[in-house]
């Protein structure tokens, strides 16, 4: 009679088991039935790449996907607008650390989690970076412009496209590790801090490779390195910043599509197979690689890793580089 007993308790267990799991299982097949929107929470090239991906994986979904641009506020609108919407899958975000990392120290406030308020879905890819000189500027690696400004503390200025980029953060890090005296320049854009490099009224900047890149062609100024974690798949032969200075580790500069939290899984697989695809796609990595950004995805437990990882470096660099919240 026991042993009926617990037989019975165990298929009841395994009926109800597999009755939690139905509705998801018919989620994901049936998902999507509705267009899906895409919040894009920068500007720039990322919108021209979120429309391509748009048009691929949107293909392969049986549903159009639909784009809206959000890049107000450094993405943090467009940010906030996803994390309040239901985890459904009809709404997803296009976004980079702006948003998901630095917005957390740089503004005195953040209206949601990045961590708890999102699934992350996958890592796109991120943009190529780079330190260019002026032509006229004695230095022709991130090597001797450390020794240099070592020998000229306060006499180096850098030149990046804003206070709080990517670009600025480089510096200041490299300033913390190198123990060195740079003075920074902010700009209010990346194209005008590479007409005074080229006109040598600024020695150094911190760019865009895709920006510089016409510049450099011409031989209008001189790269030092690129500010990636590796070398440039489009530069192979140039160092990054972190083989020529020890310690240095890139300030997280990627972008993602993420979803808001309690997504369920069958559509977290879903969504984040066909948008891989699609960023895989050949046509889609030739025209993000022409636009300076290099795709490369990952598992949505990667880019979580990778989130958690990339808050506590930010912390790190804007506590040491003393900059205050806006």
């Amino acid at each position: 009679m026991a042993n009926n007993m617990f037989t019975v308790s165990r298929l009841t267990k395994t009926i109800l088991i597999v009755a939690a799991f139905l509705p998801l299982a018919a989620a994901a097949q049936s998902y999507p039935t509705k267009p899906i929107r895409t919040v894009i929470a920068l500007g720039g090239g990322a919108e021209v790449l979120a429309r391509l991906v748009a048009q691929r994986a949107g293909d392969a979904l049986g549903q159009p996907i639909i784009v809206e641009s959000q890049s107000a506020a450094g993405g943090a609108i467009g940010a906030q607008m996803v994390a309040r919407s239901a985890p459904d899958g009809y709404t997803i975000l296009f976004a980079a650390t702006n948003s998901q990392v630095w917005h957390v120290f740089l503004a005195r406030s953040t209206p949601y989690d990045p961590v708890k308020d999102f699934t992350p879905i996958t890592k796109i890819g991120e943009a190529l970076l780079c330190v260019v000189a002026s032509n006229a500027f004695p230095v022709n690696s991130m090597k001797e412009l450390v020794d240099y400004a070592r020998r000229n503390p306060g006499k180096v200025s850098y030149g990046t496209s804003g206070v709080g980029t990517t670009h600025h953060l480089s510096g200041e890090l490299i300033k913390q590790i190198a123990g060195i005296d740079m003075v920074h320049v902010p700009y209010k854009g990346g194209a005008q801090v590479l007409t005074d490099v080229v006109a040598d009224r600024i020695p150094v900047a911190f760019s865009i490779l895709a920006t510089a890149d016409s510049l450099l062609k011409a031989g209008k100024m001189k790269l030092l390195a690129v500010n990636n974690a590796r070398r440039s798949p489009l530069l192979p032969n140039v160092p990054t910043i972190s083989e020529q200075i020890p310690g240095y580790e890139s300030p997280p500069g990627w972008m993602g599509y993420f979803a808001p939290a309690g997504l369920p899984q069958p559509v977290l697989r879903r969504l984040h197979g066909e948008l891989v695809k699609a960023l895989n796609h050949p046509e889609v990595r030739s025209k993000s690689e022409d636009m300076g950004f290099v795709i490369g995805t990952s598992t949505p437990e990667e880019f979580a890793a990778q989130i958690r990882h990339d808050l506590v470096l930010a912390e790190k660099i804007v506590k040491a580089s003393g900059i205050q919240p806006e």
